[in-house]
């Protein structure tokens, strides 16, 4: 896959985060819970992965290769699901996206910036760090102006 089909692919998945957010908000309005709809999201996740791997089974044996820490994506998971199901009623889909693509935003650049977990290291030069920091005027602009 070129950057292109990279860039569209993370485009379909950034207008599908939003729009998941929605409706397992209001899943968890109509239960009454905010754990049965992260429950009921992630079994349907669950359902739909393991059927994926029966198509093509992968090698089992090398998850124990893989280096403990990175099983702790799962409490990340949970974690992002539960506060976005959470907070849409009562902040907005807009607000919650804004403010979890500011933490993407300094959590992706301090990852690059110190090559963290494997990854390559990218410098913090100072346009990346005004793109940040116009990002996040524009997002604090976004949420005030939509209250």
């Amino acid at each position: 896959m070129n950057t292109f089909g990279y860039s569209l692919l993370m485009l379909a998945t950034g207008i599908g985060i939003p729009v998941m957010a929605v409706m397992n908000a209001k899943l968890a309005q109509s239960t009454g819970s905010t754990f049965l709809a992260v429950a009921c999201l992630s079994a349907v996740a669950l359902l739909v992965t393991l059927c994926v791997l029966l198509r093509k089974p992968p090698s089992y044996a090398l998850l124990k290769e893989a280096p403990a820490y990175t099983f702790a994506a799962g409490f990340f998971f949970l974690f992002y699901i539960a506060s976005i199901t959470w907070v849409t009623p009562h902040f907005g889909i807009s607000n919650a996206v804004f403010c979890v693509l500011l933490g993407q935003l300094i959590a992706s650049a301090a990852l690059d910036r110190f090559g963290l977990m494997g990854l390559p290291v990218i410098a913090l030069s100072p346009q990346r760090i005004a793109g940040i920091c116009l990002m996040a005027i524009g997002l604090f602009l976004a949420i005030k102006t939509g209250k």
